[in-house]
């Protein structure tokens, strides 16, 4: 079991288990299962995964919860199942640090493809070098830090990634679209609201950045661009 990809299965429905149990386990993954958030929490910090499998209403505490409680200290893969076909149920989730969602019903092979994919984007190739510098601020994405004014900012991988990609090409400007593919993957199945929104946490936690004479700046009707003076 050891030797094979260990995914979490967490959802109270004990025939969507079962089944996304026998799908994921027909591709040679092992897989375990849970139907109470504060249990999938125990044992995530107890055995660990390679990645998580995670539904939004749970007993216990709900899929917000389990991924918030899980962030604090681990960058493992999470995809939400989410029986709304909402917008701001799908951008909570990535801003809480989900890396996918998807909504149920589901096509347990759209399912299979979709972790297949987050488990590819989940092991990026990194530089040696991954710590950038500029006035008042360092990123790390070896460490998955930011450091602004002299204080570690508390920020959602994916969020810290955004910036990370944007401040190692400085001054370009880049779509939507472009970072949807290069920060989520090109098969990401989301919507480029998801940017927006991202972009939006970002300035609020990194106020005042101007004067420091850097900022992320909006190239109205193309993208953004991290523009450094």
């Amino acid at each position: 079991m050891k030797d094979k990809t260990l995914i979490m299965v967490v959802d109270d429905d004990p025939n969507i288990a079962q089944l996304v149990k026998l799908y994921l386990e027909k591709e040679g993954y092992a897989v375990k299962t849970c139907a109470r958030g504060d249990d999938a929490v125990n044992e995530f910090h107890k055995d660990g995964a390679d990645l998580i499998l995670l539904d939004v209403m749970l007993p216990g505490i709900d899929g917000w919860e389990v991924c918030r409680q899980i962030r604090r200290t681990s960058k493992t893969p999470i995809i939400m199942l989410t029986a709304k076909d909402d917008t701001f149920d799908k951008v909570l989730g990535l801003e809480l640090g989900a890396d996918d969602y998807v909504t149920k019903p589901f096509e347990n092979k759209e399912l299979v493809a979709r972790v297949k994919a987050v488990l590819r984007r989940s092991v990026p190739d990194m530089p040696e070098d991954t710590t950038l510098r500029f006035p008042e601020l360092s990123i790390s994405i070896e460490q998955y830090e930011v450091i602004y004014r002299g204080s570690v900012i508390d920020m959602p991988p994916k969020e810290l990634e955004v910036l990370h990609f944007l401040a190692s090409h400085k001054n370009r400007v880049f779509t939507r679209e472009q970072l949807l593919e290069q920060v989520w993957g090109f098969d990401f199945f989301g919507d480029s609201r998801t940017v927006d929104v991202h972009i939006k946490r970002l300035r609020e936690k990194l106020t005042d950045s101007e004067q420091y004479g850097w900022q992320i700046r909006t190239v109205w009707g193309v993208g953004y661009k991290f523009e450094v003076k």
